[in-house]
């Protein structure tokens, strides 16, 4: 290959720096809503209190949106590795993020149903609940349709606009029920019942500027990852065509 091709496809690829701001991003999701129900809403426990209910936040970002978000931009990732072994970590990163999402469904489930709260009454769990339903069937689907060797390679090619098309989709779905969700925790507690004994929400205290500023970093972080998505340019063409050769070839 020569050495204009070499600088042609170096400047198709993802820039390391991009990739880089959209890691730190997450990261600081997950810092600042761990601080927002460790600190302000006094802790973690499981025993059916508003401290089991403090997982939800924090186990819902960190994975459909932190995990989720990483591992839909890894076949734009620079890194020499195989198309087998980006599957496998695709595939890992997406299956954590199915695991963090069912705990911290249980988490809300099991304080409503302890403190008599009705369940799915608000547009936030209709849209969290069908969420958490889409990834976990396109998950499956992306497990049986692109990593089980028998799968044929013409159904790998007929399945794989649908499913870039959806797992885009779900992103979106759960960067809308994070911020809706955000919202709807701040109009329920930071409004002087539930044992509140905070400023209202309209007052903007120090809690409702740490949330409002997760929302914030939430969409950035979004916009970040859908612009990795959208570029065609940092497509990497090694990993575009399922039907060029059996996938366990591409573990050798």
């Amino acid at each position: 290959m020569s050495i204009e091709c070499l600088e042609h496809k170096s400047k198709m690829r993802l820039p390391v720096s991009f990739y880089l701001l959209s890691v730190w991003l997450g990261f600081l999701c997950v810092i600042i809503v761990f601080l927002w129900s460790g600190t302000w809403r006094g802790g973690f426990a499981w025993d059916g209190s508003f401290l089991q209910f403090n997982w939800h936040p924090v186990l819902m970002v960190t994975s459909l949106v932190v995990l989720y978000g990483n591992a839909i931009v890894l076949y734009r990732v620079p890194l020499t590795w195989s198309r087998w072994w980006c599957k496998l970590a695709h595939a890992g990163l997406l299956f954590m993020a199915v695991v963090l999402a069912v705990v911290g469904l249980c988490a809300a489930f099991d304080f409503h149903s302890a403190n008599n709260i009705p369940h799915l009454y608000s547009l936030h769990s209709w849209t969290g609940i069908s969420t958490v339903a889409l990834f976990t069937l396109q998950w499956f689907v992306g497990l049986c349709a692109f990593l089980l060797p028998w799968t044929p390679l013409a159904i790998r090619a007929r399945l794989k606009p649908l499913h870039i098309w959806m797992g885009m989709a779900i992103f979106i779905l759960s960067l809308i029920t994070s911020l809706s969700g955000i919202n709807e925790k701040l109009l329920l507690t930071l409004n002087g019942r539930n044992g509140s004994n905070t400023e209202p929400y309209t007052a903007l205290p120090a809690e409702a500027l740490l949330a409002n500023s997760l929302g914030v970093l939430v969409v950035v972080f979004g916009l970040v990852v859908l612009k990795i998505l959208s570029n065609p340019k940092w497509k990497n063409p090694e990993f575009e065509n399922e039907t060029d050769r059996p996938l366990l070839t591409d573990a050798r």
